[in-house]
């Protein structure tokens, strides 16, 4: 055939079968977006692909059936993604429940227990002595900023700064060390 012939079938099959198509594709893949698509991607298949096709008798039958099989390979991804999106959603439920499950058993009363006490006063004594007596009135005697400010004739900037210093030491050295013990020492802060 020729090439103004072969435009000439095309263009009556686009015209004749394009809404039909749209609508069965839409009949499974339930997006209008996805349906013209996967149509087009069927029409285009057929044209770029005609001149090996020229046994093909019913031409609309042999789109519907590209179509079809373009329908299964979208519904297949889809699934794929779905499937992909609900494990990702279960990942998220189980180090949800795994959150909650630690929260639940953690027993802030045994976090310092004569071997974890022992963990942060080793900690401690890799500090400064300044550093440490300050960390120990802030965290242990309960004392604001300013009155260990007062009491140690330093500025409150000064206060904060051996806090920090001492913080960040006991967050390295003890990283290992039950998540909760850092929410401790940070819920026991009192500026």
């Amino acid at each position: 055939m020729d090439e103004k012939t072969d435009i000439k079938r095309f263009n009556n099959i686009f015209v004749t079968h394009r809404d039909r198509y749209i609508r069965f594709a839409y009949s499974y893949t339930y997006n209008q977006e996805a349906a013209e698509d996967l149509v087009m991607e069927s029409l285009m298949y057929y044209w770029e692909n005609r001149h090996r096709l020229e046994e093909v008798k019913d031409i609309p039958l042999y789109i519907l059936v590209t179509l079809k099989n373009k329908c299964l390979d979208y519904l297949q991804r889809e699934r794929t993604w779905n499937n992909i999106a609900e494990n990702l959603l279960s990942n998220k439920e189980w180090e949800l429940q795994m959150r909650i499950s630690s929260l639940e058993a953690c027993e802030p009363e045994t976090l310092f227990s004569n071997e974890v006490q022992e963990l942060v006063n080793q900690a401690l004594a890799k500090l400064p002595e300044k550093s440490r007596h300050i960390f120990i009135m802030s965290r242990y005697e309960g004392k604001n900023y300013q009155t260990i400010a007062k009491e140690t004739n330093l500025s409150v900037k000064s206060i904060e700064f051996h806090i920090s210093k001492a913080l960040n030491l006991l967050r390295k050295e003890l990283k290992d060390y039950l998540p909760c013990l850092l929410f401790l020492l940070d819920f026991f802060y009192v500026p």
